[in-house]
């Protein structure tokens, strides 16, 4: 086998690494039956072999300083911290991927590695980066596992040079950057619909792929004038307009989507950690019954007039504004923790009705792309009963996931339904006991 080589050397000395903006609110969150946790797997076209996807991680790692890390509660704030213990080890995948994370197991690791048949699945707590970081992390040690089978595999896209030293940017909070407006934007403030459904055991989480093919969604949301984007997210919203209306409520609610916006590709910045902002577009049925292709050109509008440097420049500063307070450092952590818990809960989970996030398109090197089959992103338990949606694709593969751990998947059928009424051919996977409802 090709042996990969390092040209540096790590050190035994601990580095701490302050939490970025994102990262504070996550392990706030943190329960005995939740953790803000994301998954992200690629499929070879080989099955993959344990003993050297270990090789592979353990090359890879040290690569990634802020990942190699511990978490550590000081008095007024949480930090990461250089983890020379060893790990984390890879093990066979399980039914029900992203459970709790503690902080003190696992030799204190917050990234599981997976595996299964041809897949290679990572898991990463979100107090370390966000799903374009983590996505770094799992290509590279993928790259690396297939040469360590003798394969030739440049690095580019999201395969990193391991024999580099990480670039500073990589490590940066970039949220403190580029926070600089001048104006902090509003906060949707209104409560939304909420899906009401049986909740699953603990640690159940019911996973429903739709796979399917790149030109056929480009093709019509090409009809409907929209990006693949904002037709899924049109789709999403009619599924949840659909299910409140079987509901029969004795009042309807606006139905919105929480869908984080990679800033990367509007601030130049090589981050590796958390670096996302959310959007909330979304549609009020009190006004009227909305036929599709109306929420479509709404949504359409709403990514125009959101989706963009100023706008975006002024969220952050907004979510900054706090941090930067300088009452707000010195208050105790565990009051932090408090009235950043009780916001969330009271306050921030009732913005959306779902949540979505669109990875996509997979760049990775053409010698590589030759091993590969798919990939898949999960966001992860939802914190409250509703369900999350993810996207990605990679050449004419793209893979819709659903995560929701309660037991009615109504949403999810009318979400496949509208695409296939569309003519998109979909094919369904899931690890529920019983395969979903014919679609």
């Amino acid at each position: 086998m090709k042996q990969t080589k390092r040209k540096f050397k790590t050190s035994e000395k601990k580095i701490w690494y302050k939490l970025d903006l994102s990262a504070i609110v996550y392990p706030t969150l943190q329960r005995k039956d939740f953790s803000s946790v994301y998954r992200l797997s690629v499929v070879l076209k080989e099955p993959v072999i344990p003993d050297i996807l270990q090789q592979a991680v353990n090359i890879a790692l040290p690569r990634f300083p802020t990942y190699k890390t511990a978490i550590h509660k000081g008095v007024f704030w949480r930090y990461l911290e250089t983890n020379h213990r060893p790990g984390p080890f890879v093990q066979a995948d399980i039914k029900n991927p992203c459970m709790p994370m503690p902080f003190k197991v696992d030799n204190r690791y917050l990234l599981r590695f997976y595996y299964h048949n041809c897949r290679i699945a990572m898991e990463a707590h979100h107090c370390l980066g966000d799903g374009s970081g983590g996505m770094c992390v799992l290509v590279t040690v993928a790259a690396i596992y297939l040469r360590l089978l003798g394969n030739t595999v440049s690095n580019g896209g999201f395969v990193l040079d391991i024999d580099q030293e990480p670039d500073p940017g990589e490590l940066e909070d970039a949220y403190m950057k580029y926070a600089n407006a001048q104006v902090r934007p509003p906060r949707p403030g209104e409560k939304t619909y909420r899906i009401r459904g049986t909740k699953e055991p603990f640690y159940t989480l019911n996973i429903i792929d739709g796979i399917m093919s790149v030109k056929e969604v480009l093709a019509v949301a090409g009809k409907y004038q929209a990006t693949i984007t904002e037709y899924l997210n049109a789709v999403l919203l009619y599924a949840l307009l659909k299910k409140q209306q079987q509901e029969k409520p004795s009042r309807l609610k606006p139905v919105r989507i929480a869908m984080p916006v990679n800033l990367r590709r509007f601030f130049p910045s090589k981050t590796l950690r958390n670096f996302i902002t959310m959007v909330y577009p979304g549609i009020d049925p009190r006004l009227g019954d909305y036929e599709f292709e109306e929420i479509i050109t709404h949504v359409h509008n709403y990514m125009r007039y959101y989706i963009n440097e100023k706008f975006l420049r002024g969220d952050i500063t907004t979510n900054a504004a706090t941090q930067r307070h300088p009452l707000i450092r010195i208050v105790p952590l565990f009051l932090k923790d408090f009235v950043v818990r009780s916001f969330y809960t009271r306050v921030q989970d009732r913005f959306s009705s779902a949540g979505l996030t669109n990875m996509g398109a997979m760049k990775i090197p053409a010698d590589m792309a030759d091993h590969v089959e798919r990939f898949d992103i999960y966001m992860g338990q939802p914190f409250s009963t509703r369900t999350n949606c993810a996207i990605i694709s990679f050449g004419d593969v793209l893979t819709i996931n659903f995560a929701s751990s309660i037991i009615e998947a109504d949403v999810e059928r009318y979400f496949f339904c509208r695409l296939i009424q569309d003519g998109i051919h979909v094919k369904i996977e899931s690890n529920r006991k019983q395969e979903p409802a014919a679609l």
